[in-house]
């Protein structure tokens, strides 16, 4: 006898037609054309297995495990996908959370924002708003002078050293959504 079935026996109630439901509209990632894109099998081979679950597959490192998580250097944090500049590590800040915080972008226009209704919740998605990764979610439990918590997968980053202010280095550098050199990943 199904669960169903036997709820109907004990309550007595008018049966219950059961039937599919579908996710809210934000629920999953919608196509969209990004001013930088890449094939699936280029980002296959130039991104770490994890790198891409997070970035193209919307999942999320375990909480502490992540290799900038407890970085500390000065530098711009980017996408890993297309070198995009996202973050300061002026703005990085330890949120106890286990993933890498930030309580400002770099640019206001870096990051995309979406509703993100998945695992039965509402939260704000980030992606980056060159090339649509996945980075992680915002939320309004951070620091001042902002409030808000940029809580970003260490996989979604890749890390320049140097003068946080500055979107560049020696090897890579970010030019009108595209990047020019070798990523780093």
């Amino acid at each position: 006898m199904s669960g169903f079935n036997l709820l109907h026996l004990i309550t007595k109630s008018q049966p219950v037609s059961l039937r599919s439901c579908s996710l809210p509209s934000g629920a999953r990632r919608t196509k969209k054309s990004w001013p930088v894109s890449f094939s699936q099998e280029e980002l296959k081979k130039r991104l770490t297995p994890q790198q891409y679950h997070v970035t193209q597959e919307r999942g999320t490192e375990s909480a502490f495990t992540g290799e900038l998580t407890d970085h500390k250097d000065e530098g711009t944090y980017t996408c890993v996908v297309c070198g995009a500049p996202l973050f300061s590590s002026k703005s990085k800040f330890d949120s106890g959370s286990g993933w890498p915080s930030f309580f400002d972008l770099l640019n206001k226009e870096s990051i995309a924002l979406s509703d993100d209704f998945s695992y039965g919740m509402h939260r704000v998605e980030t992606t980056c708003s060159q090339c649509g990764a996945h980075l992680g979610h915002l939320f309004d439990d951070g620091p001042r002078p902002t409030g808000q918590r940029y809580c970003i997968n260490s996989a979604s980053l890749a890390f320049q050293p140097g003068d946080a202010s500055s979107s560049s280095s020696s090897n890579t550098s970010f030019v009108g959504g595209a990047t020019v050199g070798k990523p780093e990943v």
